[in-house]
């Protein structure tokens, strides 16, 4: 089996390397884009291991005739990892994303990539999508930067679009009801994130982009919502500090 592009050309993430007098939220435009595979990788503890494992989980779930949903897919990593690993005939991937940057980039990505899946590429904001005839949906660090009070819609959207015996790959940045766990995580993020090259202001920045742009919910609160839309298997594959991944099934008897 061909193996994915594994990443495209991009520079060094330095967006946040000098002092802004006002540090804006964080949006995903043309800056982000141009940095994005190197930004990812050395701020997500364990992202490389979660795509690769998107794809194994893909093999195993997407069924034949079937569709399988990125949502919020920027450069379309979590979209090759299933395009060169699913088996299933007659597969398409919807990959979408509401950056018109990143879909953009995006395009030339898979215009490289030899995969033999058909992908169609969606600019939209993920809420408007329909979900139809899934097998696989995949929300990879992405419900993180919806309004918490839109998130249980966006879910029983998908699980009422996911086929019987699909299932949902949820990543995100969690949060812990125990404050000083919770203070802990972050500290240990920000420890990885400094190993990596990141400097003591580049971290500060970078974290006052996000507040109020990505609002990190706990485990909990994930699975409750998951199980309210209507999945009975619900748990935890992945996780390292503060980051996380779920699978949620869609019982075949449902």
């Amino acid at each position: 089996m061909s193996q994915p592009v594994s990443k495209t050309d991009s520079r060094k993430d330095d967006i946040f390397a000098s002092p802004l007098g006002q540090v804006a939220g964080f949006t995903f435009d043309q800056s982000v884009v141009d940095v994005f595979p190197d930004m990812i990788q050395r701020s997500v503890p364990g992202y490389t291991t979660i795509v690769a494992m998107i794809g194994t989980l893909a093999e195993r779930y997407a069924q034949a005739g079937s569709r399988c949903y990125d949502l919020g897919s920027s450069l379309c990593a979590a979209t090759l990892a299933m395009r060169h690993r699913i088996p299933a005939a007659d597969c398409e991937i919807i990959a979408v994303d509401n950056s018109t940057a990143m879909i953009d980039q995006a395009r030339t990505v898979l215009a490289a990539d030899s995969g033999q899946i058909p992908v169609q590429l969606v600019c939209d904001d993920l809420q408007n999508i329909t979900i139809e005839n899934a097998s696989v949906v995949v929300l990879n660090f992405t419900l993180q930067f919806i309004a918490t009070e839109e998130r249980e819609t966006i879910l029983q959207k998908i699980y009422q679009g996911l086929r019987p015996g699909g299932v949902l790959i949820l990543s995100e940045k969690v949060a812990f009801s125990d404050s000083d766990h919770h203070e802990l995580m972050i500290d240990l993020h920000h420890s990885f994130k400094a190993a990596n090259g990141y400097s003591a202001l580049e971290i500060a920045q970078k974290r006052s982009a996000l507040e109020n742009v990505l609002i990190p919910e706990t485990l909990f609160d994930h699975r409750t919502r998951l199980k309210n839309v209507g999945f009975t298997s619900v748990d935890v594959w992945f996780q390292c500090f503060n980051f996380a991944s779920m699978i949620a099934i869609k019982q075949r008897d449902a």
